[in-house]
C-alpha cells in the first residue's frame, strides 16, 4: 500500500463529498486507501456519504474528540508507506498526490511535505510554508510585524514568504490541511499530540519530525483550501485559539523561554486584538456594501450540465453569464478581474487541476471572484459559503 489518506469531518458533508471526488481521481493508478473520521456530525454526513463512496473506510465518533485524536484513530489503521492528513474543505488536483509520492520516493530524508494551497479567490495561502514559531517568530506573527514585512527573513519567518513558491524548498512546518507524511518517520516520532484540540498539532508534529533528523519540504503543486486559517486569522476566536495552542507548544518544547513567551506573546495578543477589532469593523462595512448589490456568476460549461446550473441560478435569482466551452477550452483570465463574484466550473467536464491552474494567477490588491464548482452527483454549486442546490 503506497498511500493512506485520512480526512476528519465535522458537519461539512458537501465539501467532503467534493474532496472525496477529487481524491478518487488523484488516486487513479495508485495503491491507496481513504479513511473518513466523523467527529459526531449532526448533518448526517456518514449516512449521506457511505453509499456514495463504498470504497471509503468510515470511523464514526459519538462525540467531537478533536482533530488530533480523530486523525490518530485512522493513522493506527493505516497501511500506507505514506500518510496524508487532509482537510475535508479541500480540492486536490489530479496530479498532486503523484507528485508528492514521486518527490518523497526520491528523497528518503524527507519526513513530510506540504503543497501550495490556494485560497477561495485563487491567491496563494501563506500558511503553505511556515517556520518553527520560536518566541520571537510567534511574536512577529501575532503582533502583525510579519504582515508588515512579509519578505523579511527576520520578521517574516513564520510564513516564509521570501521563498519562491514555484520551486521546491525546505521548510519547517507543514500545514495540517495537507500534511503528507512518511509513515516511517511517523512511527519514529509518534502520533499527533492529543493535548492539542484545535490548532498547533501540525506545528508540534512537524517540529518533532525535524528533531528526529528528517527535513520537511514545500512542493509547488496546488490544492484549493476553501476555509482554513486564512479566513479565521482575523477573528478574535482564532487569536485566542492560536494563543492557547502556542502556550501548549512552548510549554512542551521551549519551557526555558516561559517568561519570554508570557511577556512577548501576551503583548502580541493585545496588539493583534486591537488590529482584529478594526479589521472586523471595516469588513462589516464592506459586507453591507456588497449586500446592496446582487451576486453575479459566470457559468463555465460545454452545455451538458448547463441547464441544471442555470436552474440553480434561477431558483436563487442570481445574475449570471455563460461561457460556452468547446473542447474544454477555458475563458481568458481577464474574467478574473471583471465584476463576477463567482466563476463556476462544471467538474464533470473540467479536471480539477485545470480549474486550479486557471485561478492561480497572482494580482495583489485586485478584487477577484471566488472559485466555484458544479457537482453533478448532487446537482449543487459549491461556493465558499456552502452548497447551492
Amino acid at each position: 500500500m503506497k498511500l493512506s489518506v485520512v480526512i476528519v469531518n465535522y458537519n461539512v458533508r458537501y465539501y467532503l463529498e467534493q474532496c472525496l471526488l477529487s481524491v478518487e481521481k488523484a488516486l487513479c493508478g495508485l495503491s491507496g486507501e481513504v479513511f473518513v473520521v466523523d467527529n459526531a456530525s449532526t448533518d448526517d454526513s456518514v449516512t449521506y456519504l457511505r453509499s456514495r463512496f463504498p470504497w471509503v473506510q468510515f470511523i464514526e465518533n459519538k462525540e467531537n474528540v478533536g482533530f488530533s485524536k480523530a486523525n490518530n484513530q485512522a493513522i493506527v489503521k493505516a497501511r500506507g508507506e505514506y500518510v496524508l492528513l487532509l482537510n475535508p474543505d479541500t480540492i486536490v488536483g489530479e496530479r498532486s498526490l503523484r507528485e508528492c509520492i514521486d518527490f518523497m520516493d526520491g528523497n528518503p530524508k524527507a519526513g513530510m511535505c506540504g503543497v501550495g494551497m490556494l485560497k477561495v479567490d485563487g491567491s496563494f495561502a501563506p500558511e503553505s510554508r511556515r517556520g518553527v514559531p520560536t518566541p520571537f517568530v510567534a511574536f512577529c506573527k501575532m503582533s502583525g510585524l510579519g504582515a508588515l514585512f512579509p519578505k523579511s527573513h527576520l520578521f517574516g519567518r513564520y510564513y516564509m514568504q521570501y521563498l519562491n513558491k514555484q520551486a521546491i524548498n525546505p521548510i519547517e512546518i507543514v500545514s495540517g490541511a495537507f500534511m503528507f507524511i512518511r509513515k516511517k518517520a511517523l512511527d519514529e516520532v509518534g502520533l499527533l499530540d492529543e493535548t492539542f484540540f484545535m490548532y498547533g498539532e501540525d506545528i508540534d508534529l512537524s517540529y518533532r519530525v525535524l528533531k528526529a533528523g528528517y527535513q520537511n519540504y514545500y512542493i509547488p503543486t496546488n490544492i484549493l483550501h476553501y476555509k482554513g486559517e486564512s479566513t479565521k486569522k482575523d477573528s478574535l476566536r482564532y487569536v485566542n485559539a492560536f494563543h492557547k495552542a502556542m502556550a501548549i507548544f512552548f510549554k512542551k518544547h521551549f519551557s526555558h523561554y516561559s517568561f519570554i513567551y508570557s511577556f512577548f506573546i501576551t503583548l502580541a495578543i493585545v496588539i493583534k486584538g486591537m488590529m482584529t477589532y478594526v479589521t472586523q469593523k471595516v469588513r462589516a462595512w464592506s459586507c453591507k456594501k456588497t449586500e446592496k448589490r446582487q451576486l453575479k456568476f459566470l457559468l463555465v460549461s460545454d452545455g451538458m450540465n448547463l441547464q441544471d446550473m442555470q436552474a440553480i441560478m434561477e431558483k436563487h435569482r442570481f445574475q449570471y453569464d455563460v461561457f460556452h466551452s468547446r473542447q474544454n477550452d477555458l475563458p481568458s483570465t481577464d474574467v478574473l478581474y471583471r465584476d463576477y463574484d463567482y466563476v463556476v466550473f462544471d467538474t464533470e467536464r473540467f479536471p480539477y487541476y485545470s480549474i486550479l491552474d486557471f485561478f492561480r494567477h497572482d494580482a495583489p490588491g485586485r478584487q477577484r471572484p471566488t472559485i466555484s464548482t458544479y457537482i453533478p452527483s448532487n446537482k449543487s454549486i459549491m461556493t465558499f459559503h456552502g452548497a447551492l442546490n
